[in-house]
């Protein structure tokens, strides 16, 4: 069992990564930047060190003083969380280099699902469905590409390789547009991930946005924890999250996760992580591998009973997974709503102090926040505050009692978005079912022009 762990990340989720190491006696270490000594898992931490300023490229995003801190303090592996420096293959690299565990995959495999590029060539190989497209990069051969989007047929979607986050795309709807709009994809993507390598896919109109999580040990072992459906987006952005995806076949999830877990085992692939998928007209197309735990990855413990951060500290200490296939009874239906520290209606940050905070209970309901009373929300970070994860043995109770947790929860000081989600969560089409990833920002357009 790991010893010590640095836990290299903030808020909710280095909370949530400490109560997991707390229940498998692990000491932990809290690094955080200037801004953020008062955060509940600093105080709550055997070990506490301050790694730089506010400013996340000096502090969060600074590897050196990531990895001094685990050698000053005889930590024995670094778990980064998400966001941040979670799928850095660099930094998982200098992590293993300077004699630490990094928890999570080997910097080889971060390295090819950071690709676009190469993940959909490694799905391929291992038979999971990809989205119709150009199969590799683009190149400068104009004819070549024209003759490529002709046969995906238009639209097409380009898509930067090292892109990410809904960043690095753009939408070609006719030929006429289409060398001019991968002109200026590459230079955006250039910019933004000092990567121009682009190519197609084919542009599905009204897709749902599907995940599959899975765990594997490195060892020749994988299991998947079924499915998400993420589909309620703004910005590429998810909103609101929910296990497991309805109105998807037993035969359907059953072959995509097989083919998942096939594909962890070919990658020798190590600890959580996420296949995602559009899914549109009863088809699986994968978009991309997150190789982290997710923001998201309560619904699928509540209906699976599985702690997911647990199982990447034992998978991290060596240990081959304790769990089988057949050990995994789904059961009963999660959602999840982010709650952001933000304006509902422009979705301006709203930074501040907290002045009360009230979390929501009863039967089915956690609540993951770093949130307590005179608690002062930083500026200089995302606005993520809290996650309010409901459970019922079926999707209308599930859906009632977050419903009723929204309306409990007190957030006072500053403005949050639960004014959104009390809106979401009583939506006649999100209620039934099945929308599109376009549905809310199209949803947004209309309510603000009427």
């Amino acid at each position: 069992m790991l010893d010590k762990v640095v836990i290299a990340n903030r808020g909710e989720i280095a909370l949530r990564i400490l109560r997991a190491c707390k229940e498998l006696g692990i000491k932990t270490v809290a690094v955080h930047s200037k801004a953020d000594e008062s955060l509940m898992h600093a105080h709550l931490a055997d070990e506490s060190v301050c790694i730089g300023p506010n400013n996340p490229t000096e502090s969060y995003l600074n590897i050196p003083a990531i990895i001094s801190a685990a050698e000053v303090t005889g930590a024995s592996a670094i778990h980064p969380g998400y966001g941040f420096l979670s799928e850095n293959a660099d930094f998982a690299e200098q992590v293993e280099r300077s004699g630490f565990i990094f928890i999570g995959p080997t910097p080889d495999v971060i390295r090819m699902m950071g690709d676009k590029v190469s993940a959909i060539q490694a799905m391929q190989r291992a038979g999971v469905p990809t989205v119709p497209g150009s199969n590799g990069a683009l190149d400068d051969d104009t004819r070549k590409t024209l003759k490529i989007a002709r046969k995906i047929g238009y639209p097409v979607l380009i898509k930067a390789a090292g892109g990410g986050g809904g960043r690095g795309m753009r939408v070609a709807h006719c030929e006429a547009d289409l060398l001019n709009d991968i002109a200026l994809t590459k230079a955006e993507a250039k910019a933004a991930f000092n990567n121009d390598t682009v190519y197609l896919e084919k542009y599905l109109q009204n897709p749902r946005h599907v995940e599959i999580q899975v765990l594997a040990d490195g060892q020749g072992h994988a299991i998947h924890l079924g499915d998400r459906d993420c589909s309620l987006q703004r910005r590429h952005q998810k909103v609101i999250e929910e296990a497991p995806a309805p109105s998807i076949s037993e035969d359907e999830r059953a072959t995509v996760a097989a083919a998942c877990t096939k594909a962890c085992i070919e990658l020798n692939y190590r600890g959580a992580g996420t296949f995602e998928f559009l899914y549109e007209n009863g088809e699986f197309y994968f978009i991309e591998m997150n190789t982290r735990v997710q923001v998201e990855h309560p619904v699928t413990e509540m209906i699976s009973g599985v702690d997911i951060v647990k199982e990447q500290l034992l998978i991290a200490s060596g240990q081959p997974l304790s769990i089988k296939q057949e050990d995994i009874h789904l059961k009963g239906h999660a959602f999840e709503c982010r709650i952001n520290a933000e304006d509902a209606k422009t979705f301006m940050p709203s930074p501040g102090k907290i002045d009360q905070f009230h979390a929501p209970g009863g039967n089915g309901i956690r609540v993951d926040s770093h949130l307590y009373n005179g608690y002062n929300i930083p500026p200089f970070y995302d606005s993520l505050i809290a996650k309010i994860i409901s459970y019922g043995p079926d999707r209308e109770t599930a859906l009632i009692r977050m419903k009723n947790a929204l309306d409990e929860a007190v957030i006072d000081g500053i403005k949050t978005n639960i004014p959104l989600h009390q809106k979401l969560v009583t939506d006649e089409h999100f209620r039934a079912g099945c929308v599109s990833i376009h549905y809310l920002e199209k949803k947004l357009a209309n309510d603000a022009t009427n």
